[in-house]
C-alpha cells in the first residue's frame, strides 16, 4: 500500500539512513528525501534506491545554491534527524556537524512548520565518557528538544547492521583480512549492541504513531566485547585468531595508526569509551513501539549473510 507521508531524512547515507530507507520503501513510502554530504555513500544509496530523491548537501553550509535543501522541508510530514559526526580526531568537525548543522536544520524546520521530528540521539548522553562525540551529542539533543516541534527522542546503544562501516562492521571486515585480531585488555567489557534493523522498526513505528517522549533504545542482550567478537567471527566465517593485547599497547597502536590515517575507524577516544563501565537502561521498547527484538545471533546472521546488503561497505 502506498503511503502518502513525505519523510525527510538527514544523515541518510549513514548506518541508520541506509537501513531505514529499504524498510520505508518496503512499507510503501514513496515520497522520501535523503540528504547527506558524503558523496560516495550517497552514490551507494542512489544505486540501491534510484526512486528516492537524494540531495548531496552539507547542512552546515548555507550560501547560495547550497541552501536549496531547506526547500525540501516544505510539506514535510516527518523529519528524521540522523546526521552526526561519530568518529574522528578533529574537535571542530564534531561542533560543525553535530551542532552547527543542527542549528541550521532546525531554523528551516521551524520556518516550514514541520509537524513532527524523530531525533536520533545516542546512549552516550547518559555515559560517563567525556569526549567530543559525547559532549556535542548532548548539545545536539538539547537543541532539538528546545525547538518547539512535536518529537520523539531515541537514544540507541552501539548499533550494528547492514552498511556498518565502523564498530562491529569494520571489525567483521578486518577479521576477514588478517590472521590475528587484537583486542584490548581482557576483552571483558560489557556491551549492549542494538540491531539497526530493530532500531529502524522503532523509527517506523514512531513515524506512523507520532510517538512523543525520550526513550533509551538498548540492545536487549548483554554480552562481553570478546564474546561479541567471537559471535561476529561465527557469523562471518572469519579465520582470524583472537589475541588479547595489553591496553597500553593497544592505545599506542591506535595513536600510531592515527598518524597515517586521518579518518581512522577506531580512535583512542573510542577505546576509552569501550572500556568505560557503562550499563544502559533496558526498557520494554518492543512493547512500547510494537516491534520484535531480533535475537543477537539471528541479527548477526542477517547482517553478514544477506545476499545483497551484506556485500556493501560504506566509505569512511
Amino acid at each position: 500500500m502506498t503511503q502518502v507521508k513525505k519523510i525527510v531524512i538527514t544523515g541518510a547515507a549513514g548506518l541508520v539512513g541506509q537501513n531505514l530507507i529499504p524498510r520505508l520503501t518496503a512499507k510503501g513510502y514513496t515520497n522520501l528525501v535523503a540528504i547527506d554530504k558524503h558523496a560516495p555513500n550517497m552514490a551507494i544509496l542512489e544505486q540501491h534506491h534510484p526512486k528516492v530523491r537524494a540531495l548531496r548537501n552539507d547542512l552546515a553550509a548555507c550560501d547560495g545554491s547550497s541552501c536549496k535543501w531547506q526547500n525540501e522541508l516544505a510539506g514535510c510530514d516527518a523529519l528524521m534527524i540522523g546526521h552526526a559526526q561519530i568518529g574522528g580526531a578533529v574537535p571542530s568537525e564534531f561542533v560543525r556537524n553535530n551542532i552547527e548543522a543542527t542549528e541550521r536544520l532546525l531554523e528551516a524546520a521551524v520556518r516550514y512548520r514541520v509537524p513532527y521530528i524523530v531525533s536520533i540521539s545516542s546512549s552516550v548522553v547518559n555515559s560517563m565518557a567525556v569526549d567530543d562525540y559525547t559532549e556535542t551529542k548532548k548539545a545536539q539533543e538539547a537543541l532539538i528538544a528546545s525547538c518547539g516541534i512535536k518529537q520523539v527522542v531515541l537514544r540507541p546503544t552501539l548499533m550494528f547492521g547492514w552498511f556498518d562501516r565502523k564498530h562491529v562492521g569494520w571489525l567483521a571486515r578486518f577479521m576477514q583480512r588478517v590472521p590475528v585480531l587484537p583486542i584490548p585488555g581482557s576483552g571483558r567489557f560489557l556491551r549492549q549492541p542494538l540491531f539497526a534493523g530493530d532500531f529502524c522498526e522503532v523509527i517506523l513505528s514512531s513515524i506512523e504513531r507520532e510517538t512523543t517522549g525520550t526513550y533509551n533504545i538498548t540492545g536487549q542482550e548483554r554480552i562481553d566485547y570478546i564474546d561479541l567478537i567471537l559471535a561476529v567471527k561465527a557469523a562471518t566465517g572469519a579465520k582470524a585468531r583472537i589475541q588479547k593485547v595489553p591496553y597500553s599497547l593497544f592505545w599506542i597502536m591506535l595513536k600510531i595508526n592515527a598518524i597515517f590515517d586521518k579518518n581512522p575507524a577506531f580512535t583512542v577516544g573510542q577505546l576509552k569509551a569501550l572500556v568505560t563501565p557503562d550499563v544502559f537502561e533496558v526498557i520494554d521498547w518492543p512493547g512500547i513501539f510494537g516491534v520484535r527484538a531480533t535475537p543477537l545471533q539471528e541479527a548477526l546472521d542477517i547482517t553478514f549473510r544477506d545476499p545483497v546488503y551484506s556485500k556493501v561497505a560504506l566509505h569512511f
